[in-house]
Parts: C-alpha cells; structure tokens; sequence
C-alpha cells in the first residue's frame, strides 16, 4: 500500500509518538472507535428503514 516498507511505516510510528506522546494516542483511537460505532449505528438504522418502507410498499401492492 502506498509503496511503504517496514522501515518508512516504523519511522512514521515513531513520528506519531513523538508529536502526539504515548498518553493522547490511546485517546484518540479510543475516540475514533466511538466515531465508527456511531457511523456504524446510523448505517444500520438507514438500512432498517429502508427495509421496513420496502416492506410496507409490498404489503400495500398486495391489497
């Protein structure tokens, strides 16, 4: 991916804790992961609901 080896992905780790400190990054992915489960939560009930405006329009077509 992007063409990094083992040695350029080291070098960017390394970066990351220097700029952000060991204490912010648990933070931040902890953050991160909070932002996908909502993302995911809202994916779901977008899905419910157009399933369920499916289902009615196919329960109306019956009748």
């Amino acid at each position: 991916m992007f063409g990094l080896g083992a040695p350029e992905t080291i070098m960017i780790v390394v970066a990351i804790l220097v700029l952000f400190g060991a204490k912010k990054i648990p933070e931040f992915m902890r953050g991160l992961g909070k932002g996908v489960n909502e993302f995911k939560k809202g994916m779901n009930e977008v899905q419910s609901e157009l399933t369920k405006e499916d289902t009615d329009k196919k329960t109306e077509e019956k009748k």
